[in-house]
């Protein structure tokens, strides 16, 4: 058997050289080496255990049973679309999921355990629907979103402290356009990821880029010194809903009137936390809250349809009329 030690690291770095590098054996070594040492300094692998690592990829009954030829100096993929996510867990890894719920387990009566039990939850559901066992979970999920391949690799970003360069062509864009940025935060919102961060170039602390196909490129600038974020990312995001936020906006009270009891739906998933309810007897049908007007916002609001009603601020009620009179008009009797 391999060494155990960060295998699960190790098979995806190899799979990666499998798929997209032509090394040799010991290139391959001396990446892998190198990239294990960027996660854990001064630790490595021996070459006894890369070639065990190999053995399990090409093993087709207690390994991944991948289309590694043998005997040949350059190890690649003979199907160049193979993957080794497309396998279901080997055994060993199987009982590593399983030893993590079980000692996730014990912390079932925090609250913390909850987004940790419906990860494991998902996960399991997945690899049991490809092992041709009923289907049990049908979850919100973005099926065409390719951006989370950004999420990884941004992530350690922050971590490490990298300042990056960023080329980013937005829709409606005739050229891409290339800038310093210095990531900070990762946020999601409506089934899509922002990072947030400085854009050094335009002089915006704040500056948030979607991880989806206008994220064109990212490169590490490796002489750039970072710079740390001196903004409350909690509080930035309490008064505010979705990612959208001018560099020069101001919070506002907003008060809404529910329709048809939807007040209810609106109190057991608010698209802001920290929402009031009224005293008086005749308002228990309105809430109010301070928040940023943006988009969002009032595509949230405009969800509710004709169950909601903006009793204030006055722009936002402007705002909301526009958006009922250029619908109406769509559905005029000709």
């Amino acid at each position: 058997m391999a060494n155990s030690k960060h295998a699960h690291i190790r098979y995806n770095i190899l799979d990666y050289c499998f798929r997209n590098k032509s090394f040799t054996f010991q290139e391959t070594l001396g990446y892998l080496n190198e990239k294990i040492a960027e996660l854990y300094p001064g630790e490595g692998i021996s070459t006894r255990t890369l070639r065990e690592d190999i053995k399990v990829f090409r093993n087709g009954i207690k390994g991944f049973s991948a289309p590694l030829a043998e005997n040949i100096r350059i190890l690649k993929y003979t199907n160049p679309n193979y993957s080794i996510a497309q396998k279901p867990l080997l055994e060993d890894e199987q009982y590593l999921i399983d030893a993590a719920q079980q000692l996730l387990e014990r912390f079932e009566n925090h609250p913390k355990y909850n987004k940790l039990a419906e990860a494991l939850i998902k996960f399991q559901d997945e690899e049991e629907t490809e092992n041709n066992i009923s289907k049990i979970l049908f979850y919100d999920h973005n099926d065409e979103y390719k951006g989370i391949k950004h999420l990884k690799p941004l992530y350690l970003s922050i971590q490490k402290k990298q300042v990056l360069q960023i080329t980013f062509k937005g829709f409606k864009d005739k050229l891409p356009t290339v800038f310093q940025f210095h990531p900070h935060i990762l946020k999601q919102y409506n089934r899509r990821w922002f990072v947030y961060g400085l854009n050094k170039t335009k002089g915006i602390k704040e500056w948030s880029i979607p991880l989806d196909e206008r994220l064109l490129n990212f490169t590490i600038l490796e002489e750039q010194a970072y710079l740390e974020s001196a903004t409350d990312w909690d509080s930035f995001f309490r008064t505010m809903t979705g990612v959208t936020r001018a560099p020069i906006s101001k919070i506002e009270k907003v008060v809404l009137r529910f329709h048809n009891g939807r007040e209810n739906y609106f109190k057991t998933k608010p698209f802001l936390p920290d929402y009031e309810e009224f005293f008086e007897e005749e308002k228990q049908d309105q809430v109010w809250f301070e928040a940023v007007i943006n988009k969002e916002l009032v595509q949230q609001l405009l969800s509710y349809g004709q169950d909601v009603e903006v009793l204030s601020p006055e722009n936002l009620i402007t705002e909301m009329r526009t958006h009922a009179e250029s619908v109406k008009k769509y559905y005029i009797i000709k």
